[in-house]
């Protein structure tokens, strides 16, 4: 006779930290990987949001632990001559997350960044480089605003759009994102993204071309036109890119829910900077990884010529499908689809093996590529690695793992392609 199930223990609730809302007075430190600032209270490390170095601030602690707090500056009692206004208030102590340093003036927002990309590098490449991250042409007089072409929200309980709480699932409505072009603000208004009640945790996306192609509202995958859904099987879900770069206009057809840069500049500056540092690629074997829609795969394949070849592996299958597309009329280019680890160690999932490198473009997700991903590269042993990256911790930790292969940082190059946010895009340069 089997034995009685015994019934599972109830949880203890658990008590509410006290410590938790407490309100403290702190002097602000340098900036740190993340978005904040570094502070100390009573000998504990306080990372500190929405504030700058060598301010004095009341802030109210949002999160303890046995290795740091987290604290959001909620009153300036002494203010740094690079603070003003916030251009997107919403975004906050205790708003929306994706604006953090919208306190912060344009040209300080660069220093930040250039700061923390230079001491990752020092503290996990162990190099001493003086960075400086330049602005995308037009921001400046933008004010770090109206830049991104791509926008996802989130509708509340009551069914309005807007996004998500900084750390949290809540959803905090709003009535415009200052960061969204021209474009996508046009796209909202018409489509009524913040007039509508929408059905409660629907997903919406707002995606606007930058060259003025026809853009695309979806929600919960489903294209949207005129106040209704689409369910037809030929709605379009994909929208057209134009990039310009090495002097060659590139037509591209990407899924309006797919990977493409943000930035309204960033496909031709990542391009331009990419070429660039690939040099002189004519008749070269190129392994392009992380490949996406082929946004790197497209040009490299024009550097190359006829007699060179492109060798593009990406590991989502959707991306892979747009990116044959994009580039069916290359004969020297080879889509490979499958984890971009196990495609160079194993082939993709026809079994093509993946041959040695001239040169390597790599563009990995924030984690970056990983010791493994890298062993793989160097034992290809191409000449040059160019590392697009858009996390700096990543960028120096496998900059680090490179040199145990013999690969020197001979460039770099720092792009404030996400204004108002603490990331940075930067092209990093190789050489054995």
């Amino acid at each position: 006779m089997p034995r009685p199930r015994r019934s599972a223990p109830r949880p203890r609730p658990t008590a509410p930290d006290p410590e938790v809302g407490r309100e403290v007075e702190l002097e602000i430190g340098p900036v740190a990987h993340g978005g904040h600032c570094v502070a100390r209270l009573d000998g504990r490390v306080v990372f500190v949001r929405h504030t700058l170095p060598g301010e004095r601030v009341r802030a109210r602690v949002t999160e303890t632990g046995s290795r740091f707090w987290r604290a959001d500056a909620v009153e300036v009692l002494e203010a740094s001559a690079d603070r003003v206004p916030s251009a997107w208030p919403e975004a906050g102590p205790g708003g929306v997350g994706g604006g953090e340093l919208a306190h912060v003036a344009p040209p300080a927002q660069r220093r930040w960044k250039a700061a923390v990309l230079a001491e990752q590098l020092q503290r996990l490449a162990h190099l001493d480089r003086e960075v400086e991250v330049e602005a995308a042409p037009g921001d400046d007089e933008r004010g770090g605003l109206a830049y991104r072409t791509r926008v996802d929200l989130v509708a509340d309980a009551d069914g309005r759009a807007g996004m998500r709480r900084f750390r949290s699932h809540d959803v905090v409505p709003l009535e415009a994102m200052p960061l969204a072009t021209e474009a996508v603000a046009a796209l909202a208004e018409a489509e009524g993204v913040w007039t509508r009640r929408w059905q409660p945790g629907a997903q919406l996306q707002l995606v606007a071309p930058a060259d003025g192609s026809d853009p695309v509202l979806l929600v919960d995958d489903v294209p949207w036109r005129r106040g209704r859904g689409d369910t037809r099987p030929n709605a379009r879900r994909a929208v057209a890119e134009t990039v310009r770069a090495g002097g060659a206009e590139h037509r591209y057809r990407v899924a309006a829910d797919g990977f493409w840069q943000v930035h309204r500049q960033a496909p031709e500056l990542l391009t331009g900077a990419v070429l660039d540092a690939v040099g002189d690629a004519d008749g070269a074997t190129v392994l392009d990884l992380y490949s996406g829609a082929g946004l790197f795969t497209v040009p490299l394949a024009a550097a190359v010529g006829g007699s060179g070849r492109v060798m593009a592996v990406e590991g989502d299958a959707r991306a892979v499908k747009d990116a044959r597309r994009n580039a069916h009329d290359l004969p020297q280019v080879e889509l490979h689809l499958g984890a971009v680890d196990r495609v160079l160690a194993d082939g993709d999932a026809t079994g093509a093996p993946l041959g040695d490198a001239d040169l390597v473009v790599l563009d990995p997700p924030r984690a970056g590529a990983g010791r493994k991903v890298v062993d793989a590269i160097a034992a290809r042993a191409p000449r040059r690695v160019v590392y697009v990256a858009c996390d700096p911790a990543a960028l120096a930790r496998d900059v680090a793992y490179l040199a145990d292969h013999g690969y020197a940082l001979s460039g770099l190059r720092a792009l404030d392609l996400f204004p108002m946010t603490h990331h940075v895009e930067a092209v990093a340069v190789l050489d054995h």
